[in-house]
């Protein structure tokens, strides 16, 4: 069977952007900038992302591009014989389940929240109690929850399943066309607001004051994990965009163009949320909340507040669905290469097993809310903490090490997978800190997680 590939370039940079942009780029990245010192944060978060983030995402492409496979068949090609790195492709894949066992809910609020806006349910005027009480609403009824859960697990199946060019590609390219003019629209606006130029000192200029209070200590802890965790590295998330490529770009210089988008969004939501919340007096939260509560609270007492609030839904609709239509095309590769089926039957197997495994995040806030599983945490955080405090750090680190030591894939081929093609290359004196340097830092982040 011959492998698929992007039907451009601007596809599978936008493909990639759309797998990295979330939900987290918009109700954490802004907040954390805020509480660290603003300006000091984004600028040491920048340096993050090219000593942790750019490498490992690298690494990625290069097994996928390599092997021209998904995650358990990507290492078995690599991989010297008797090794047992393809184990961790099954973690990787189990860590996408994981994912969409709760993304997919989430990725549901977004659109019922859009719906309301459109449809009225948030009217100009209403109490913060008003606001309160929808996000309540929503939360209490399985039905509610399960119908938008199902309405994205369905849509998204079925879009993979028209093939990579003419599903994947092609959606994903409106989307983030569309996502992007919208943000720039909706940053526009908020700088037009009169507390805009309070909101932008607080997110944007340096506060040592802030610093200090915090602890510097604390603020570069902040920013490596921010610097990490925004590209979902190592669940195979963006090697099998690597194993659709062509070789005519070096990966650094694709990966920098990933990165640059990525934090684009994240930097253009914080233009969104701060001059919007100080001139309404908000106080900014991060998570759930923010989206959920705070934002609506500044929609429904906005001038044209029903349009600002349905275009900044229909916004983190696309953010957070183009995730899932990337994740789902992970796990359907998975199945296509290792069991032999048709694309079409990957996606409709794929689709029920999705579609059980969301319903106890579902109902973890219902029916089963009073179950609390890892460390008293619900459904929802318990499975968010599995894959993003234990499987992402822990797989970015086997991805490493397969790149780096002669036991693995070794550095040289590694080396030679990267510079392939025009651009950036990944200068071989970089050796000694992939060794040494970046495995301690992703384990700085690993036991952070944990504890």
């Amino acid at each position: 069977m011959n492998r698929e590939s992007f039907k451009s370039r601007l596809g599978f940079l936008l493909v990639s952007a759309g797998c990295a942009i979330g939900i987290g780029n918009v109700w954490r990245f802004p907040y954390v900038a805020g509480e660290n010192g603003g300006g000091l944060f984004v600028l040491l978060y920048l340096v993050f992302l090219i000593l942790m983030g750019l490498p490992v995402l690298t690494m990625e492409l290069a097994v996928g591009r390599a092997s021209r496979r998904s995650a358990v068949q990507a290492y078995q090609a690599l991989e010297k014989p008797g090794s047992r790195w393809h184990i961790h492709g099954w973690f990787a894949i189990l860590g996408c389940y994981l994912l969409m066992m709760y993304y997919t809910t989430v990725s549901g609020w977004m659109i019922s929240y859009c719906v309301k806006f459109v449809t009225g349910t948030f009217r100009s005027g209403m109490s913060t109690e008003d606001t309160s009480a929808v996000f309540s609403s929503l939360l209490s009824s399985p039905l509610q929850m399960g119908f938008f859960m199902i309405l994205t697990v369905v849509a998204g199946f079925l879009i993979c399943s028209k093939g990579l060019q003419d599903g994947l590609e092609k959606i994903s390219k409106f989307m983030m066309i569309a996502l992007l003019f919208l943000i720039i629209i909706l940053a526009a606006h908020s700088l037009t607001l009169s507390g805009a130029s309070e909101g932008l000192s607080f997110y944007l200029i340096p506060s040592f004051s802030t610093v200090q209070n915090v602890g510097l200590g604390n603020v570069i802890s902040a920013a490596m994990n921010q610097a990490f965790f925004t590209l979902s590295l190592g669940v195979a998330a963006m090697e099998i965009f690597g194993s659709y490529m062509s070789k005519d770009n070096t990966l650094a210089g694709e990966g920098i163009r990933i990165c640059a988008l990525d934090t684009f969004v994240a930097i253009m939501a914080g233009l969104i949320i701060f001059p919007a919340c100080f001139s309404y007096g908000v106080e900014v939260n991060a998570g759930p909340q923010l989206i959920f509560i705070t934002l609506p609270n500044v929609f429904v007492n906005m001038a044209g507040g029903r349009i600002w609030g349905s275009l900044f839904f229909l916004f983190m609709t696309f953010a957070s669905f183009s995730t899932v239509i990337a994740v789902f095309e992970n796990i359907m590769s998975f199945c296509m290469d290792m069991f032999g089926i048709s694309r079409r039957k990957a996606a409709l197997i794929n689709c029920i097993i999705i579609l059980i495994a969301s319903l106890p995040c579902v109902l973890g806030y219902n029916l089963w809310s009073d179950l609390h599983l890892i460390g008293g945490r619900d459904v929802l955080d318990s499975e968010d903490f599995l894959v993003s405090n234990l499987l992402l750090p822990l797989g970015s680190l086997v991805y490493l090490l397969f790149c780096v030591t002669r036991w693995g894939w070794s550095f040289d081929n590694y080396l030679e997978e990267a510079n392939t093609g025009k651009g950036i290359k990944i200068s071989r004196f970089l050796k000694p800190y992939f060794q040494f340097i970046l495995p301690v830092l992703i384990l700085i982040i690993l036991i952070q997680g944990l504890l």
